[in-house]
Formats: structure tokens, C-alpha cells, sequence
């Protein structure tokens, strides 16, 4: 399937990448577009859009993308993932910065590498992928599932 979603990529839109390709969709292809053009290039692709305003994989009733999209495809019940979404949702919605301890240390490196490598997100993917998996095992470690 193809996924589309906003160039310049930080936060949500290089973690909803890693949860499409882990959780959802292995082949997964991602498509990154001025956000003026998503909804088109879209249409023309067949691409599932997400992390766009008015979408279903957006921000909806408080839900940040990675939180919809755990939603839409039934992750909610995997413990690690769900203590992933509350550190994703810290460090993308501002306002929700404090509400997991971990928020403001993966905003910094998600901006970080959105400061080193630009528009280049399918780069930023690679680069920060082992990060969401190393995330994701201390989580399994810290509940006990591993």
C-alpha cells in the first residue's frame, strides 16, 4: 500500500512510518508532499493519507496521528505500543509536552534530526527507525514482556 502524508517531516509523520512498516503494512511505500498537494497526489496514487488535517489518521479528538492509526488498525491492546503513543503524542502535541517524562527528550531528537537533514524524510525514516525499536523494547522490557 502507499501512505502519504506532509514533507518536512519530525515527530508523528517519522513515527506513523515505523508503525505502518512494523505493525501494519511491511511493503509499505511512503510518499512525503507539499502539504498543499497530499490530498491530490492521494487521489492520483491510491495513497492512505495520514497526519493531515481533516483526515481519519490525523489529529482527531485529542488523538495525535500515531494514536489514530493505532486506532484504525486495532494496536490500542499492545501494551509497549500503547506506552510508545503516550511519549509520541507528549512530543508532537506541544500543549501535552508534560504528560509523559520521556516527550520533551524524543522531541529534541526528532527535531534534531529534522534540523540535520531537512526535507530529506525518507532518510530521517532510516536514521531514526532503530530509535522507535529501541523504544518499543524498553517498553516491552519495562511491562515485563520480554
Amino acid at each position: 500500500m502507499k501512505w502519504i502524508t506532509r514533507e518536512n517531516a519530525n515527530v508523528d509523520r517519522v513515527a506513523c512510518p515505523w508503525l505502518i512498516k512494523r505493525f501494519i503494512d511491511t511493503e509499505a511505500e511512503i510518499l512525503y508532499v507539499p502539504s498543499d498537494q497530499v490530498q491530490e497526489v492521494a487521489k492520483q496514487e491510491g495513497a492512505i493519507p495520514f497526519d493531515v488535517p481533516g483526515v481519519e489518521l490525523g489529529h482527531v479528538d485529542g488523538r495525535c496521528s500515531f494514536e489514530s492509526i493505532m486506532l484504525k488498525y486495532g494496536l490500542t491492546g499492545i501494551p509497549a505500543l500503547a506506552e510508545m503513543a503516550k511519549v509520541v503524542h507528549a512530543a508532537d502535541v506541544l500543549s501535552d509536552i508534560d504528560t509523559s517524562p520521556y516527550g520533551q527528550g524524543l522531541r529534541a531528537i526528532a527535531h534534531g534530526f529534522a534540523y540535520l537533514h531537512g526535507k530529506r524524510d525518507h532518510r530521517k525514516i532510516e536514521l531514526e527507525s532503530p530509535m522507535y525499536d529501541a523504544l518499543y523494547a524498553f517498553f516491552q522490557h519495562e511491562l515485563g514482556l520480554r
